[in-house]
């Protein structure tokens, strides 16, 4: 098999490959694949190339790997066959990329098989959906109407791509009050959520090839979004003190950035202590390389004293703090930001500009005031009490629903929950009997690269008591069956 000039990549052939020969009935459910190196041998690729196919379809639940035993078809995929020529060639539509990309819109395209966010409705137990029901709504609506008609038109025009500056005024104000970050407003830079700040960062601070460490497991979105770019990602195992820089810097000394979940890990949920903290900038500052603090749910911690923010740190000039509005409101304000170094920040702007123009202006006004009146303050306040409130639903429905076989254990912070199992559990033949169900439920092995962690991530913060009762109904007896 010998890859052309702009042909799809060699490793997403041979997994169209497999994949193909799968869903076709080649390879029967349950049976044996060859070995991996026998196959590259046979194929005429590297093992590796053949190694990250069978790790996709495993992480799509198409193969189980046997420890010591080599790999399997899925024993329960009946129904993926295809009768007849005509779906074959429609699911083959599906699969290949378009023609006539350039080697990064392959990468781009490429996406797809690492990271596919769900658009469908909302069910429980999908991670990182907040409690949309309890937003306040209303008020919302109320500070729209209440805007003088002067600011209306001044944000209806095209406004700095930086973002609106009493939106940027707004959030400096707010992370010093709520995350001990000091920064001037200037170095506020809004974007499109989170994803578009990984991505600006991905775009101006790094180069194809570079490496970066990544959590593992970590977040597919800044796994696929790094990958997109032809950064060479490379994966850093997390124990109870996160991100294992030691080893990280060991295994590739030359890596340019990090990219952490200091204040709450996704997906295991351990928070970095002050030491590992501390080696981490101690890294940046030695390598004078970059760290990315995506603080996606730091807003979420129930106890009477708050972690703060990595970047608030003394020595963490080299931080890059990210922040998203669409875990502590809701994702579809697409509201983000980046809190960069002063000279980065024209930089930043520029590609803002290039990418989007600038967010739209009324929401960062509406959002401003929001902040300043108080209203998020006591928004969170609520959120944080219902949430623990849920968490507890979550907890109690399960185990009584499964009779004692799923007790998980609770949370600090944030709003989700993981249930780690030994590795000889496939996690991912529950999740796609749940998903059967109607039951959104994660497999943990989804969000390794290298780690072998097997168990289930279940997000609570989005739901009622009745959603996640009705859920638990569900999953319980998938769990003892």
């Amino acid at each position: 098999m010998k890859q052309r000039a702009n042909a799809v990549p060699l490793r997403q052939q041979v997994y169209l490959q497999l994949r193909s020969a799968i869903e076709s009935g080649t390879f029967a459910a349950g049976s044996k694949l060859p070995p991996s190196r026998e196959h590259a041998q046979a194929l005429g690729v590297a093992r590796n190339t053949v190694l990250w196919a069978l790790e996709r379809l495993r992480a799509e639940g198409y193969v189980v790997a046997r420890v010591g035993d080599g790999s399997y078809v899925a024993p329960d995929l009946a129904a993926l066959r295809t009768p007849g020529r005509a779906s074959n060639r429609k699911r083959s539509a599906v699969l290949l990329p378009a023609t006539g990309l350039s080697q990064r819109g392959r990468l781009v395209a490429e996406t797809a098989l690492r990271w596919r966010p769900p658009h469908a409705a909302t069910t429980a137990y999908r991670i990182g959906t907040p409690a949309v029901d309890a937003f306040p709504f209303e008020l919302w609506s109320r500070l729209e109407r209440q805007l003088p008609a002067r600011v209306r038109q001044d944000t209806a025009q095209y406004l700095a791509p930086a973002g609106h500056m009493p939106m940027r005024e707004a959030i400096a104000q707010w992370l010093l009050v709520s995350r001990g970050i000091r920064c001037e407003p200037e170095q506020v830079v809004v974007t499109s959520g989170s994803q578009q700040a990984i991505d600006l960062i991905a775009r101006l601070l790094l180069d194809p090839g570079d490496e970066v460490l990544v959590e593992d497991p970590g977040y597919l979105g800044i796994r696929a979004c790094l990958v997109s770019h032809g950064i060479a990602v490379k994966p850093v195992p997390v124990d109870e003190q996160g991100l294992c820089i030691a080893e990280g810097a060991a295994r590739w000394p030359g890596a340019r950035m990090a990219v952490v979940t200091p204040t709450h890990q996704f997906p295991l949920g351990v928070h970095m202590g002050l030491a590992r903290r501390l080696e981490l900038l101690e890294w940046a500052r030695a390598q004078r390389a970059w760290v990315v603090e995506d603080d996606y749910d730091g807003e979420f911690q129930y106890g009477e004293h708050r972690i703060p923010a990595l970047c608030s740190l003394p020595h963490g000039e080299r931080v890059l703090y990210v922040g998203t509005f669409s875990k502590t409101l809701h994702p579809g304000l697409r509201l983000g930001f980046i809190v960069l170094p002063p000279a980065l920040v024209d930089a930043f702007a520029s590609a803002k500009a290039l990418s989007d123009r600038h967010s739209p202006g009324a929401a960062q006004e509406v959002l401003a005031r929001f902040i300043t009146q108080g209203h998020l303050l006591r928004h969170l306040r609520r959120m944080r009490e219902l949430y623990q409130q849920r968490q507890a639903v979550l907890i109690d429905s399960l185990r009584k629903a499964s009779g004692g076989a799923l007790v998980l254990l609770p949370s600090g912070q944030g709003m989700h929950l993981v249930h780690e199992v030994g590795n000889e559990v496939d996690d991912t033949r529950l999740s796609r009997r749940a998903g059967e169900a109607g039951v959104y439920l994660a497999p943990l092995s989804l969000y390794c690269v290298e780690a072998q962690r097997k168990g289930w991530v279940l997000g609570y913060a989005g739901f009622d008591e009745v959603a996640l009762r009705s859920a638990a109904r569900v999953l319980g007896p998938l769990v003892r069956g």
